[in-house]
């Protein structure tokens, strides 16, 4: 069937992971433009003082606190929405959390705990998303789950990330064609971002001599968020965010052995601080970071914006911008040559 989203100012949206970084700047965008929220997370206070917040400026929003790896608690966050709003229309697995370290100092009840966030906390969300959406009577139903650029290529230092977004990846690639070949009335929207100024790095689990953080150029969760909005009023396969993110795709793709240098040349510098790295214990790994903080502690470039999602929301004008100037560089070569 033919799939048709709402206005964003006409849904009930959820977002996972709604305390800080990207799932936090998500929700104050998505309040602007009229949608009602229900916001999920573990920190209780970050998501009452943003709710209210939200209604303070004349919005819709309730919380439900929960942790994503639980799946009676993701259940729960459906259940509330249903009991507040009667549904919802766009459902986004945005919870996660991040481990720095090698692959051989990792603990294995770390990985698991991480897999229970990053992966199973979306399959538990996208089962009850398109559970609901199957269900109810008319109209289609949007699920966006937000990967990382670490899902389409593995970096060292963050070998457990990087697994588990492959994970996510796959669970989600599979769904989609499954949905698909049946009919059934939802869009599946992958969000790859690139590097992105959240306090993720701050909330990750260190086993680095040196501060996690991101250094070189960054992206503002703003566009991610742009990205994930689009998304809900507009069935997307994928959306890239940052030109790094498909850069790094296509290149792991066309030349994997050259991609391996570049990483082991590049990743251990690139995700390190000047700064001592936090005492191992205090991390988000197994309870709540603190929330309402949209932004991380990175050294960099951080862009104002991503230019490439912006391309992604106008692909039949952007292919059109770049066959004009493709056509123009050939025109400008061709006269020059034959001037010579």
């Amino acid at each position: 069937m033919a799939i048709s989203l709402k206005p964003l100012g006409n849904q009930v949206v959820v977002i996972t992971g709604a305390s800080s970084g990207i799932g936090l700047v998500t929700a104050r965008m998505a309040a602007k433009q009229g949608a009602k929220l229900v916001l999920a997370a573990r920190n209780e206070d970050a998501l009452r003082q943003l709710v209210d917040e939200i209604r303070g400026l004349g919005g819709e929003a309730i919380y439900v606190v929960a942790d994503v790896g639980q799946e009676e608690d993701v259940n729960r966050i459906a259940q509330r929405a249903i009991a507040e709003f009667g549904g919802f229309d766009t459902w986004v697995n945005n919870a996660g959390v991040s481990i720095f370290g090698r692959c051989m100092d990792v603990s294995i009840p770390d990985m698991k705990r991480m897999f229970d966030t990053n992966f199973w906390g979306v399959v538990y969300g996208s089962r009850a998303a398109v559970n609901h959406f199957k269900q109810r009577q008319s109209g289609s139903g949007a699920l966006i789950n937000v990967g990382s650029f670490l899902g389409d290529r593995a970096v060292a230092v963050q070998s457990t990330y990087s697994a588990s977004k492959h994970a996510l990846h796959g669970w989600t690639d599979a769904l989609r064609t499954e949905l698909e070949a049946e009919g059934a009335p939802v869009s599946v929207t992958l969000i790859h971002p690139g590097r992105i100024d959240t306090p993720y790095n701050e909330h990750a689990r260190s086993y680095m001599p040196k501060q996690p953080a991101h250094r070189g150029m960054i992206y503002p969760p703003e566009a991610v968020a742009e990205a994930i909005l689009y998304s809900a009023e507009h069935p997307k396969r994928d959306m890239f965010v940052g030109f790094q993110a498909k850069a790094l795709a296509v290149l792991a793709g066309i030349s994997p052995r050259l991609t391996d240098k570049l990483i082991e040349l590049w990743a251990f510098p690139s995700q390190q601080s000047d700064r001592p790295s936090r005492d191992p214990e205090d991390n988000a790994l197994y309870r709540a970071g603190y929330g309402m903080h949209e932004r991380g502690t990175h050294q960099g470039w951080i862009r104002s914006g991503s230019l490439y999602v912006k391309a992604e929301k106008h692909p039949v004008t952007t292919t059109i911008i770049v066959a004009g100037l493709g056509t123009l560089i050939w025109w400008l070569t061709s006269s020059a040559v034959q001037g010579y």
